[in-house]
């Protein structure tokens, strides 16, 4: 046989397996983020027929409580590669996995309250960014609803990681969905009303959603105490010790990932707040087509999940070469589904905006006009989130957070923003300005992750070699 068909052979028996096993990871983990992101995505379906004002505030209120969700949400996700490379070490791992999720649980409680203390304080912010009055009331009630879910999430997105480590990420996709079929019927009571309850509105979505977070975690805690496997973790035995150590490794690799998330999340909030600038109707379609783009990019996030899981097994277990290879299949996934959902949303785009609209609203037309725009800029930066997500999930499994962060927010405050704002305000542009400076932004980003785990996985992973010292 040849050279060339046998490196053809040898090239598919080491792809093949693990392309399957990424997948087998990922499409789990895809369903998961998108049956959590459509509890907001409930809400605005809901709200939006409710006023254009409620969609508005709820926008406002949901993209500043993101925002500052970022550290505690970031400190949990430190939990996935912890995991995969303590189980990947072997040896050991079942303790050393208690004490990771343990870990990652103090971290997210000791997040909470100054999280809280701001969200409190949602309306005088909102007004002091220069809000309208009437919007920043609705969007402080909604978010004072909202943020007692906030650290249940923060703990499903613990346990979702141990079992993302663990290759059984299937319960975690089961109670999601279980969540979004119970916020169904608890926003369309909450917000309308019925049963003795008066309606309640945006206030009403906020509730829905926390009630839905408690669920869900219960959920997995429910799960992991009765599976025979997982029980033998003792995940939830004296969780009132704390490990010094362990927690110093969850700041370490946790809050980087914090800072690039709230770097993502508040360049987008800051866009909503500037959207508010144009008036309502700017604000609503703002809202409209960041919820569709976000739809589409559950599922990069999610095979970057799949590929930090990957990643850091093979890294744990030393397996250099294996660990790029996992890197690689990752971002080709997670690039050939953006470039097909680029083309969905151009060609879409007036379709989907009219998703969250009654016609009969006022400026209901306006609004899907202006989305339906949106989200023709949206479709081509879609190739750029992707690769951009899937490239940091695949450096987030070398534990490798802190240069990400500064590539992201190099990429998102000081090229993107400014140049949307330019666009948008000297420039005459308007609120499309403001998209194309992001879609800027968005690419810098990408390009620099692909940069960064070009390097740290070249020459046949003797860069990840060294990390592992």
């Amino acid at each position: 046989m040849g050279t060339a068909a046998t490196g053809r052979i040898t090239l598919r028996a080491e792809w093949g397996p693990e392309i399957r096993t990424t997948l087998a990871l990922a499409w789990p983990l895809v369903l998961t983020n998108l049956s959590q992101f459509a509890l907001s995505l409930t809400d605005a379906l809901f709200l939006g027929r409710v006023s254009t004002e409620a969609l508005a505030a709820a926008t406002l209120g949901g993209n500043l409580f993101f925002a500052t969700l970022a550290p505690a949400f970031g400190l949990a996700l430190a939990a996935g590669p912890m995991c995969a490379q303590t189980r990947g070490r072997g040896r050991g791992h079942l303790r050393g996995m208690r004490r990771d999720v343990r870990a990652a649980f103090w971290a997210v409680a000791a997040a909470t309250v100054p999280i809280w203390l701001l969200l409190w304080h949602t309306q005088a912010l909102l007004g002091l960014l220069g809000q309208e009055p009437a919007l920043a009331a609705l969007a402080g009630q909604y978010v004072r609803a909202l943020m007692w879910g906030m650290p249940l999430f923060c703990g499903f997105v613990v346990l979702r990681g141990f079992l993302a480590a663990e290759q059984r990420p299937l319960s975690a996709l089961v109670v999601s969905f279980a969540g979004v079929a119970l916020n169904v019927p608890l926003n369309y009571w909450l917000i309308h009303g019925g049963l003795g309850v008066p309606a309640l509105g945006a206030v009403g979505a906020g509730i829905a959603s926390s009630l839905c977070n408690l669920a869900m975690f219960a959920g997995l805690v429910g799960v992991i105490a009765r599976d025979r496997h997982l029980r033998r973790y003792h995940l939830f035995g004296r969780l009132w010790r704390y490990d010094l150590a362990r927690l110093r490794e969850v700041a370490q690799i946790g809050l980087p990932i914090a800072g690039s998330m709230a770097l993502e999340i508040a360049v987008f909030a800051f866009a909503a707040i500037a959207m508010g600038w144009f008036g309502a109707i700017a604000v609503a379609a703002h809202a409209i087509a960041v919820q569709i783009a976000s739809a589409t990019f559950m599922v990069p996030m999610g095979i970057a999940q799949a590929a930090t899981a990957r990643v850091g097994l093979m890294t744990g277990a030393g397996r250099v070469t294996a660990a790029a290879r996992a890197g690689w299949i990752g971002i080709a996934l997670g690039a050939g589904f953006m470039a097909a959902s680029a083309g969905a949303l151009v060609l879409l785009s007036g379709s989907l905006a009219w998703l969250f609209l009654a016609p009969g609203n006022a400026g209901a037309a306006e609004t899907a006009a202006l989305a339906a725009t949106m989200l023709v800029v949206a479709g081509l930066f879609q190739l750029a989130d992707g690769v951009q997500a899937v490239a940091s999930g695949a450096l987030r499994g070398l534990k490798d957070t802190t240069v990400p962060m500064l590539l992201a927010g190099f990429g998102y405050w000081v090229i993107g923003l400014p140049l949307g704002l330019a666009l948008a305000l000297p420039g005459g542009f308007g609120p499309i300005g403001l998209w194309v400076g992001l879609a800027t932004g968005l690419f810098l980003v990408a390009g620099l992750m692909l940069a960064r785990w070009v390097r740290l996985s070249a020459s046949g992973g003797l860069t990840l070699r060294r990390r592992l010292g």
